[in-house]
């Protein structure tokens, strides 16, 4: 099992590093993809949004600078239905395209397995969610967000099998099915009784078939965001219910930020077992953007509640150098 790794720009006309960080190596390979920022990142495949709000599906892995490039390295998806042309909105959007989708997630591989891939976006500033179906839908289907007569702002989607789940900021757990009739009825399902404060939420479906969420408390000073601890919560599917965590195991490891967020074997993978492996990754209070804002970054220990940052000083280096948010990827090619 192969640990996600870092895709780190390296600040030329399309050109990409992959830096592992179980090994503190840099590969001796140029991945060619366009510099931006990507909303997500599945089996291998970066997600991106362009000025037409057109969502594009590129395997790095696929073109690696010297060697081939095949055609199927990028899918290109219908465009999403573009923001009110109200207030300059579209405009403003257009302009800022790479942060249109908030984040982004597929079910599975769009090659290997597209009649069971299904792409869902959560866009235009956390309030809405949409869906498409590769080789069954021509559009997307958009979700409506509405639930106990108030809206959302949602942080994170995972799919456990027929099902995708969804956290919002007030700490409720909701679902949606994507059946053959593209039926997307979102349903309260449960929630937690916790203020909302200055923290993120990701949900991951680990290997020992659990659902998780991760909440990232940060702290915003002197125009830095720095991750203080996460608290772990593993949901009851018999019981409707949350209830904390203080180990996630002796062969677990996570890893979050502008990706779909993932579990491993720690003891397949060499990752440091019972910890959460973080990076840097857009939020709503501008802390996203421009170099040397991406260093909050490091590894949670769950049992002990510490923080080991930098992960290595090799690591710093890289990504204080860069001028895009590095993403966890899973290499789909031997290295």
């Amino acid at each position: 099992m192969t640990a996600p790794m870092l895709l780190i720009c390296a600040n030329k006309r399309h050109t990409w590093n992959l830096y592992s960080i179980v090994d503190d190596k840099v590969f001796d390979l140029q991945l060619s993809v366009p510099n931006k920022r990507y909303c997500g990142s599945s089996f291998g495949w970066l997600i991106d949004v362009d000025k037409n709000f057109a969502v594009t599906l590129i395997n790095p892995f696929l073109r690696v600078k010297g060697r081939t490039k095949k055609e199927n390295s990028i899918i290109r998806l219908p465009p999403m239905r573009p923001p009110p042309n109200i207030d300059d909105q579209r405009l403003r959007w257009s302009r800022q395209c790479e942060h249109y989708v908030f984040k982004a997630t597929m079910s599975a591989d769009p090659i290997l397995n597209a009649e069971d891939c299904i792409v869902v976006v959560i866009y235009l500033e956390l309030c809405k969610m949409a869906f498409i179906r590769l080789r069954k839908d021509t559009t997307w289907t958009y979700i409506d967000m509405s639930v106990d007569r108030q809206g959302t702002l949602i942080h994170e989607v995972a799919r456990v099998e027929d099902k995708f789940y969804v956290v919002d900021y007030f700490n409720r757990l909701l679902s949606f099915g994507v059946t053959g009739e593209s039926n997307s009825d979102l349903e309260l399902v449960a929630r937690i009784t916790r203020r909302p404060g200055v923290d993120k939420r990701y949900l991951v479906y680990s290997n020992e078939k659990e659902l998780l969420m991760l909440i990232r408390c940060m702290a915003y000073t002197g125009g830095k965001r720095a991750t203080k601890r996460f608290l772990v919560y593993e949901f009851n599917f018999d019981k409707c219910e949350w209830f904390e965590k203080h180990n996630l195991g002796d062969d677990v490891a996570l890893f979050v930020g502008d990706n779909s967020s993932i579990s491993v074997s720690a003891s397949k993978s060499g990752c440091l077992s019972n910890c959460i492996y973080f990076i840097h990754d857009s939020d709503l209070n501008g802390y996203d953007i421009g170099r040397r804002y991406h260093l909050d970054f490091g590894v949670y220990n769950v049992k002990s509640r510490s923080i080991l940052q930098p992960c290595t000083e090799h690591a710093r280096n890289l990504v204080e150098m860069t001028d895009y948010q590095p993403v966890w990827v899973v290499p789909t090619l031997k290295l």
